[in-house]
């Protein structure tokens, strides 16, 4: 789904362990890592989104985690200009996300990577909670800050922000 601006609404998620470690994935032939994310399709909630892209892209389903909380509204970056698309209909120029932050309630074991076709990613780690921000692609970087400090009380605290 694209607005008018010309973004693609996605979420992100964070997924913690009982260590309060994350989720960290490194894309399918790339050395690229980040915290999984996905479009929302037409019709879909953001809720929905979330939980059909964490089973596609690191295998777990809703009884494998509990959803901590969540952001309010959308955090948004740009492509740099080479990452536009600018061949495809309609064009889109960065995306919108709501980042969802979930704790992995059953075994590591149940983060499988190959579910689809075309996997998204081909290796996950647990890295400490700030490690993300200085590792991930520079454009995206803002957005995982801000995703990061919404959600630190949360985590460390197990109460939802209000």
């Amino acid at each position: 789904m694209l607005d008018s601006e010309g973004y693609r609404s996605n979420v992100g998620i964070i997924i913690a362990n009982s260590n309060d470690q994350l989720l960290w994935a490194r894309r399918t032939g790339d050395s690229a890592w980040q915290f999984p994310q996905g479009g929302v399709q037409t019709g879909e909630s953001v809720c929905d989104a979330m939980f059909r892209e964490l089973h596609e892209e690191v295998g777990l389903k809703p009884c494998d985690v509990e959803v901590i909380d969540s952001t309010r509204g959308w955090l948004k970056y740009q492509f740099p200009e080479n990452f536009i698309r600018k061949d495809s209909f309609p064009v889109y120029i960065g995306q919108k996300q709501c980042w969802f932050l979930l704790r992995l309630v059953s075994d590591d074991s149940a983060v499988v990577l190959n579910l689809s076709d075309e996997p998204e990613f081909d290796a996950w780690r647990w890295v400490e909670y700030w490690y993300p921000l200085n590792q991930v692609v520079e454009f995206k970087r803002e957005v995982y800050r801000q995703a990061l400090e919404t959600f630190e009380e949360s985590l460390y605290t197990g109460i939802e922000r209000k």
